[in-house]
């Protein structure tokens, strides 16, 4: 009888080796679940990380902006000192968060677990976002948006490792992407920004958590900051002939420029030009030197400091600009991105563009004036990164112009063929290559 009770037990009960092997078969499904945990918690974190970097950074601009009108000339010797000080404070305790923050996401890729431990590690993020907002309290012309990129991706890195996620490629794309998509309350733009940029140095393919991760990042930003535009509703249209006229004409003279802009840059970063040489060994030095020049456009003019996003909006709602404010406002963001600190190029490009257009305005005086700074925007932007479909779709959310799509396709493809004609190589994807070769020292 014991012998039978025994028998049943062996066959139908829960013996400890039938117990293993359930839960051995439960352990993919439980690495799913806390895959997609992982990726929704960073989401949400993002959007937050992203609202509050966004105000930190607009409260750092108007500072700024109120001290130079109460002390015109004083960031002459201020701005020169600040760079010095924050491009030794970055060389010194975290180097891997100089520049956008783009390239070094696009350079964790190759190895994702070993980048959470130095190119999107907590402290060099931390170090970037303090180090970001003091250019921007020192008057430099940086964005928040690739930094943002930066910070989304070392996020990621976090919740996957907090709930002991394996960290793949994709991911970092997914945070990178979902960034720009909080960061310009856009997630349209974040997802061709991460298919078409992002993800074209190592993968082509997105999967359906990335998409979700942008949705959701931007869902979040947008339920925080309110269902705005960032650069106002504007809502501009021309008939399609003349429009066609401006696209090629906006594509042309924006994507030279911002071809010219990436490859001044690239050289820069290189370390061949005579200049490279010489900035790699006065790097301190270096930087007062551009602080120099971005005091004297800032002092000089009164509207080269910052982002130049006021100047940018004012252009587009068909406020007369001088017409140097685009050369002028070049040469401060080049000035600023090769001193060496931490900060984007994604929103003074856009300014820079605004200022293409206006200098166009004057040839298309029968054309309505914000539908021609939009496309000299879409075309210096393109230039600059190479992302045509990003380009668009930022300035169609970001102004409420998707009358204007069309127009702007022609653009950014015209700008895109330019653009390579006087630099090859995508600025974003040479950057990487540089940070690839420190994060392996």
């Amino acid at each position: 009888m014991a012998q039978q009770t025994s028998s049943r037990h062996g066959r139908f009960g829960w013996t400890p080796a039938r117990m293993r092997a359930l839960l051995r078969s439960q352990r993919p499904r439980a690495r799913r679940l806390r895959a997609r945990l992982a990726i929704l918690a960073g989401a949400v974190a993002i959007g937050l990380a992203a609202t509050v970097f966004a105000l930190a950074a607009d409260a750092c601009g108007e500072l700024f902006a109120g001290f130079a009108r109460q002390h015109r000339w004083v960031p002459m010797i201020t701005t020169p000192l600040t760079f010095g000080a924050l491009v030794w404070l970055t060389r010194r305790y975290v180097p891997l968060a100089r520049g956008s923050g783009i390239p070094q996401v696009m350079a964790a890729q190759a190895d994702p677990e070993a980048a959470t431990r130095s190119l999107v590690s907590l402290p060099t993020v931390i170090g970037k976002a303090a180090l970001t907002l003091a250019a921007v309290l020192a008057g430099a012309s940086v964005g928040r948006e690739g930094p943002t990129v930066q910070i989304a991706a070392a996020i990621m890195g976090l919740t996957h490792r907090i709930l002991r996620v394996p960290l793949r490629a994709g991911v970092l794309i997914a945070g990178g992407a979902a960034g720009v998509a909080a960061a310009f309350n856009t997630p349209l733009a974040g997802l061709l920004f991460a298919i078409e940029e992002l993800a074209a140095a190592y993968e082509q393919k997105v999967t359906l958590l990335v998409v979700g991760a942008i949705v959701i990042a931007g869902m979040v930003a947008q339920s925080v900051q309110g269902d705005y535009l960032y650069f106002g509703l504007v809502g501009a249209h021309m008939p399609i002939g003349s429009a066609l006229v401006v696209a090629g004409a906006a594509g042309l003279v924006g994507g030279l420029a911002g071809g010219a802009f990436a490859r001044a840059m690239l050289a820069l970063a290189g370390g061949v030009h005579p200049v490279a040489a010489w900035s790699k060994r006065r790097p301190v030095w270096f930087a007062v030197g551009c602080g120099v020049v971005v005091a004297a456009l800032g002092c000089g003019t009164g509207l080269t400091w910052g982002t130049g996003y006021s100047a940018a909006r004012a252009m587009i709602g068909g406020v007369d600009a001088p017409l140097w404010f685009g050369p002028a406002k070049l040469l401060a963001t080049l000035a600023t991105a090769v001193a060496g600190l931490p900060g984007g190029i994604f929103a003074p490009s856009l300014a820079v563009g605004a200022g293409v257009g206006n200098l166009l305005r004057p040839l298309f005086a029968d054309s309505p004036a914000s539908a021609v700074v939009i496309l000299g925007m879409v075309g210096y932007f393109t230039g600059v990164v190479r992302a045509p479909l990003t380009a668009v779709i930022i300035l169609a959310e970001t102004t409420g112009s998707r009358g204007l799509m069309l127009p702007m396709f022609a653009t950014a493809f015209v700008a895109d063929g330019a653009s390579q004609s006087i630099c090859r190589e995508k600025l974003y994807h040479g950057l990487a290559r540089t940070f690839a070769v420190s994060s392996n020292k």
